[in-house]
C-alpha cells in the first residue's frame, strides 16, 4: 500500500494465485486516498494451455469464492508435490521443503520453486529456472489439476465479481486463437477482457481492445506488478485503456 500510494496509484486490487489471504493481511489503517479491490487470479486451462482468470470486486465472504479459493489450494499444493518430485527425479532434492519455506505460509507456486533452484545453485537466475526447469513443457509444468474455465467463471460471478481473461496476449498464441479463447471465455460467462497487462506493445493492445469491444465486453488493465527491480511491471506505471474501452471499474459504485 505504501508502494502504491507514493506511486499515485487510486485504484489496486491484489490478485494472488488462487489466494486471498493478502487481504487478511492488509494494513488496517485509513487508506482514504486508494481503493482496494478484493481480487484474486485463478489458474485453469483451455486446450491444454495454462491460462489465467482475474476475479475482481469479489465479496471476500462468499461460500461461492471460499470453495474456489479451497479447490484450488488443493490443487496448489498437489502441483506443488508433483514438480517436486520431478525436481528431484532431475537431481534437484529437497524442492518441495524448499519452496514452502520461501512461500513462508502462501499457496506454493512456480516462483517459489525458482527462487529455491536459485538458492541451492541448481541456476544463476530465476529465468533460467524456468527456461530448465519451470517453462513450458520442462519437468516442472504441471497443471492438470485446476478446476476447469467455466467453473472459475461460475465462482467468481456466485461471489458477485466480474470474471476478466487475464493477459491473453501472454499465452503465445496467434491473433486467431487468441480470438477463439476470448469467444469461449465470453460463451462460459466472461465479462471482461485484460486489455493491458504491464508493459506491452500498443498493436497489441489496440488487437486486445478490438476484440474486447467486438464481443461488448469490459476491460481492465494492470500493472501485473510482482516484486521490486521488473521496470515492465512496475506499480503505478502508466496506463490508460484506449478509450473506446468500458472499464470494469464503470460497473461499481
Amino acid at each position: 500500500i505504501d508502494r502504491a500510494l507514493d506511486a499515485k496509484v487510486e485504484m489496486l486490487s491484489i490478485t494472488d494465485h488462487d489466494s486471498v489471504a493478502a487481504f487478511d493481511e492488509l494494513d488496517t489503517r485509513d487508506t482514504t486516498a486508494i481503493r482496494i479491490i478484493p481480487g484474486v487470479e485463478f489458474s485453469t486451462e483451455w486446450r491444454s494451455l495454462g491460462v489465467h482468470v482475474l476475479g475482481l470486486n469479489v465479496d471476500l465472504a462468499s461460500s461461492s469464492l471460499q470453495r474456489g479459493v479451497k479447490f484450488q489450494g488443493t490443487a496448489r499444493q498437489m502441483r506443488a508435490e508433483k514438480i517436486a518430485h520431478g525436481l528431484s527425479a532431475a537431481g534437484v532434492p529437497g524442492a518441495l521443503a524448499g519452496a514452502a519455506g520461501i512461500a513462508q505460509g502462501s499457496a506454493i507456486g512456480r516462483p517459489h520453486f525458482a527462487r529455491f533452484l536459485v538458492d541451492c545453485g541448481a541456476v544463476k537466475d530465476t529465468g533460467q529456472a524456468f527456461k530448465k526447469y519451470l517453462g513450458a513443457g520442462k519437468i516442472g509444468d504441471v497443471r492438470q489439476h485446476w478446476a476447469e474455465l467455466g467453473q472459475i467463471i461460475d465462482w467468481i460471478k456466485g461471489a458477485s465479481g466480474i470474471a476478466v481473461l487475464a493477459h491473453p496476449g501472454k499465452y503465445g498464441l496467434t491473433r486467431t486463437k487468441r480470438i477463439a479463447l476470448i469467444d469461449e471465455f465470453h460463451a462460459l460467462g466472461g465479462e471482461a477482457i485484460e486489455v493491458i497487462s504491464g508493459h506491452q506493445d500498443p498493436t497489441l493492445t489496440a488487437s486486445l481492445a478490438s476484440s474486447t469491444n467486438a464481443k461488448h465486453m469490459l476491460a481492465s488493465c494492470g500493472s501485473d506488478f510482482h516484486r521490486p527491480g521488473q521496470p515492465w511491471r512496475r506499480l503505478g506505471m502508466p496506463l490508460s485503456l484506449p478509450p473506446e474501452c468500458q472499464p470494469v471499474w464503470s460497473q461499481w459504485n
